[in-house]
């Protein structure tokens, strides 16, 4: 593995950046669920390939920042600390759960298989508006 940069050199920007794209997918996210309510099946299939990308920058981002500035630690206490860890934590496990889920919700929209779509995005849609919005709050009690 490469070492780690120096605080210094470390991108101190790109929390910033990810929270931004969080906040941009919790947006299309809401946009494509109104879209699709309203039968704007093409509005929301551009909003929801929207949030899956900036999602995917998100991550990359977040992945490409802790590998090289390594872990950031919570310095907040009392209660504001037992709150940051009770986002953080299902926010952390509902994170990982995304990935597989926006994948499997996507795979069948493109295959035409909207009867499981619609089945799964009942799950993920929601579950991907906590972690991207709770990533934003994430940040600003990280960094704000």
């Amino acid at each position: 593995m490469g070492s780690r940069l120096a605080p210094s050199q470390t991108p101190v920007h790109l929390p910033a950046f990810n929270a931004a794209l969080n906040a941009a997918s919790a947006v299309l996210l809401v946009c494509g669920y109104f879209f699709i309510r309203r039968r704007r099946r093409q509005a929301h299939h551009w909003s929801m390939l929207g949030a899956f990308f900036f999602s995917g920058l998100f991550l990359a981002g977040y992945l490409w920042f802790h590998f090289h500035a390594g872990i950031v630690r919570y310095r907040g206490r009392g209660w504001l600390r037992v709150v940051y860890f009770s986002i953080l934590i299902p926010h952390t496990i509902l994170a990982a759960a995304i990935v597989p889920l926006a994948l499997l919700t996507l795979t069948h929209a493109f295959r035409g298989r909207f009867d499981r779509h619609r089945r799964i995005a009942r799950w993920t849609l929601p579950l991907w508006l906590f972690v991207s919005v709770t990533g934003v709050v994430v940040y600003f009690m990280l960094f704000g």
